[in-house]
This record gives structure tokens, sequence and C-alpha cells, in this order.
């Protein structure tokens, strides 16, 4: 199923239905202001699972991210953070920015990395944070782009008519919002001092 919503103005009533979907365990394609991703409710540990076959990695070796409608969702499941690195993602969020931060106790181990950090997005996509804000709990994700792959063609996971294409059998829907723009977000590593570790789409001084 591929549902078109535009980020100027999502529909509600096709947020709720996703929404709901994501509360039954669905796992989704969505936009970012990256690249697509698959999503589910961080509260499906299953679903979370069928992710990693999709992306074709093993549980133990996945990296994830944790997608929030905003900041304040995001500290919930976050150690408290110095005045310096709350002032970077103050600055940088929303937008095209991963940033790895030390998880709390509130976030399930099962997504944590093994020095117990996540990635954390608040994308600049006002149909996602629609979504999570709506389902009221962060979604759990990673981009579209398959491991071993190499380049791949840009167009397979920034299309979202060929991402329907090649995952409508695995997943519950795509949500269609445009064309992604093929750069990865910018990663910076929080979780001891400030570190840039890949470049792309986001630009900020650190």
């Amino acid at each position: 199923m591929l549902i078109k919503l535009y980020n100027d103005n999502p529909n509600v009533r096709e947020v709720r239905r996703i929404a709901d979907a994501l509360r039954d365990g669905e796992v989704l394609i969505l936009p970012t202001d990256t690249l697509y991703a698959f999503a589910c409710s961080m509260e499906h540990k299953r679903s979370v699972e069928e992710i990693a076959q999709l992306k074709g990695f093993k549980i133990k070796q996945a990296k994830y991210s944790m997608l929030c409608s905003d900041l304040s969702m995001a500290s919930e499941y976050l150690r408290a953070m110095d005045r310096d690195t709350f002032a970077l993602l103050k600055r940088a969020l929303p937008g095209p920015f991963t940033f790895i931060m030390e998880a709390a106790g509130t976030l399930p181990r099962n997504y944590q990395n093994a020095n117990k950090t996540i990635g954390v997005r608040v994308p600049e996509c006002a149909i996602t944070r629609a979504i999570i804000e709506e389902l009221g709990v962060p979604l759990i994700g990673t981009s579209v782009r398959p491991l071993g792959e190499g380049d791949d063609e840009p167009e397979n996971y920034t299309d979202p008519e060929l991402i329907h294409d090649r995952f409508s059998h695995r997943v519950w829907a795509v949500v269609d919002g445009g064309i992604a723009d093929p750069a990865p977000s910018t990663v910076i590593d929080c979780s001891d001092g400030i570190e840039l570790v890949r470049q792309g789409k986001g630009q900020i001084e650190i």
C-alpha cells in the first residue's frame, strides 16, 4: 500500500490510521529529511526484529535510530546531557542529524549499541513528526538502503514508488512524502564529548 501525504499539510485522518497501524506492531517505510526509513513503534520488539531482517543485519549488530517528534520526547530516553551538548541539539533539531547519545534505563536494551548508546533523530519532516506525535512514543528506524549492495542506484531508496515496488510485500505501507534527498544524515557522537562521525546533509558548527 502506498499512502501519499504532503509535508506542508499532512492529512490528519491518514496520520491517525498510520499511527494505529504502528500501535498494532506494523512495520512501515516513512520519509525523513534525508533517506526513506524502515520504522516501527519502539513498543514492539518483534517489529524491530523484522526491520533487522529487511535491512540484512543481525540483531546484535543492528544500528538503530530513535526517531522523535521533538527534543523533549527524546530526552525521556537519554541520560542527562551537559549544557554544551543540549545547546548543540537545540540548535540542530529538527534537522538532518543523527546524534549518538547515552541511553537511559527507560530505553529498552534491545535498541542500544554494545556501549549503551543510540542514534537520535528529530527529522525536519512534518509528515513523520506528525505520525510520531500522534503515536505518542518514538519510532525505531533505519534507512531503507540495504547493506552489502554497494552504492546501489540512488532512486532505489529515494523514490517512494520504486521503494514500494521493492518492499510492498514485506511492509504494511510506504508513506509517500515525495522524492527524498540521497544524502544521509550528518552523524555526531555526543556520548563522550562531541565528535563528528560522518558529514552528511546537515551542516552545523560543533
